[in-house]
């Protein structure tokens, strides 16, 4: 009888502790952790801290740089050059990593608290998964998003996009963040997604919702939101992707149900994980690579002009965006095995983080790395997309939104100019504008 009336009692019990244990290992002990490190003057702890406000990193990247291509701190290990951030992403002794030590107690602690969701940075997303599952989950992925399929959604993404800027008035200030660079993303989203029209509201709001999911050191309130909206996300997609199965369309995710590599289709799990990732993280970067793209295009209006005389370029500038202000700022990945970079020994289960935006800046491959120039030969040698098998699967995807998105603003309002109240996110891996408010005439 007492087994019976405690039982309940250890269920609200671990209601209340699970998700408490979740944030406090994912987000409340790394966020002071990096805080204490930062007021020591450690170069991690700093980042993490400066990033948040949405400061000028330039300068500290060039002070984690000047340690070498590893640059060790209390930390752990960073790294600014380009070389080495790529052989890091692209070498087979480093694994991904949700900056959780590899430490049994709180492995046993993160097992013990699980949700059991689908997290767009947790397995089986590609973001995490590792070879074999990585191998051929990717294989099945990447037939479905290939270019072409991404080609032909450009003239719907364009039609999308006129939608939009039809439905501005040139006469009224406006946020674009709210008003275009979210909307856009989210609505060539439930293209690939098949949601239908009048569920577009709903993803709407889910992907805004669901985008600090990939975010480092998140508020307690802003983790239980992003947990609600999964939740949320994972039973609409239950039901979303039965309709699919009955009735496919002519979308991605359709094609993606129906894939097969050796007669073996993706799991159940796996689909979600994977409509999951397209939603957050498609959402919430090409919201920041259009605001962003904004921003430095009305600061730089010799540039802007360079792109009205040769329209060609848009395509050369939208990785210049990229490269010289990334909406994601790093990575980490976790050694695997003793190996050796750059002349720096990293241990088995060490964290190497990797700045993507400082090595976006490095002088050793780009000219002048401190200037944007929407003319620059090699814009395209950025890493903002990541390398190796971790390779952003939507990079051809980012670039064709940034490309329309930002050519046909600045073309159908060629007077648009910021106004104060521009705010940045206060997010530590995620690098865009929360509001950005402008004048169209």
């Amino acid at each position: 009888m007492f087994a019976l009336k405690t039982a309940p009692f250890r269920q609200k019990a671990e209601a209340i502790a699970k998700p408490v244990t979740r944030w406090s290992i994912g987000h409340a002990i790394p966020r002071v952790a990096l805080r204490a490190a930062a007021r020591r003057g450690d170069l991690q702890g700093r980042l993490s801290v400066e990033a948040s406000g949405g400061a000028d990193l330039s300068g500290l990247f060039d002070e984690i740089r000047a340690h070498g291509a590893i640059a060790t701190t209390r930390v752990g290990h960073v790294s600014t050059r380009h070389s080495a951030c790529k052989e890091v992403l692209a070498s087979d002794a480093f694994k991904t990593v949700r900056f959780v030590p590899d430490n049994p107690l709180l492995n046993r602690l993160v097992a013990w608290s699980s949700s059991g969701l689908i997290h767009p940075i947790e397995p089986p997303s590609l973001l995490a998964s590792e070879p074999p599952d990585h191998t051929r989950y990717r294989k099945l992925v990447t037939r479905v998003f290939t270019a072409r399929a991404v080609e032909q959604l450009r003239e719907r993404t364009q039609a999308i996009t006129d939608e939009l800027l039809d439905g501005l008035d040139p006469a009224d200030p406006v946020d674009l963040i709210e008003r275009y660079c979210g909307l856009l993303p989210v609505t060539v989203i439930s293209q690939i997604l098949g949601v239908p029209p009048e569920e577009r509201d709903k993803v709407l709001a889910l992907g805004g919702a669901a985008a600090p999911s990939l975010d480092l050191g998140l508020p307690w309130r802003t983790f239980r939101t992003v947990e609600a909206t999964l939740a949320e996300f994972d039973s609409w997609l239950t039901l979303h992707l039965e309709r699919l199965r009955k009735n496919p369309g002519d979308n991605l995710l359709s094609k993606l149900i129906a894939a097969r590599e050796d007669g073996v289709g993706l799991t159940e799990r796996e689909l979600k994980a994977t409509a999951g990732l397209v939603l957050a993280a498609g959402f919430e970067t090409t919201v920041n690579l259009l605001g962003n793209g904004i921003a430095l295009l009305t600061r730089h209006p010799g540039e802007l002009a360079k792109l009205r005389a040769n329209p060609e370029l848009w395509s050369n500038a939208v990785d210049e965006i990229l490269r010289y202000d990334p909406p994601v700022l790093l990575t980490g990945r976790l050694s695997a095995r003793d190996t050796e970079i750059g002349g720096a020994r990293i241990e088995r289960g060490a964290i190497v983080t990797t700045v993507l935006a400082g090595a976006n800046r490095d002088p050793e491959i780009f000219d002048d790395p401190e200037t944007f120039d929407v003319e620059r030969a090699n814009a395209r040698e950025h890493v903002s997309f990541g390398a190796g098998r971790h390779y952003c699967l939507g990079a051809s995807l980012a670039r064709m939104e940034g490309e329309i998105g930002l050519r046909s603003i600045f073309e159908r309002f060629p007077g648009l100019r910021l106004l104060d109240g521009a705010r940045r996110r206060e997010t530590r891996i995620l690098r865009g504008f929360e509001t950005l408010p402008a004048a169209l005439a």
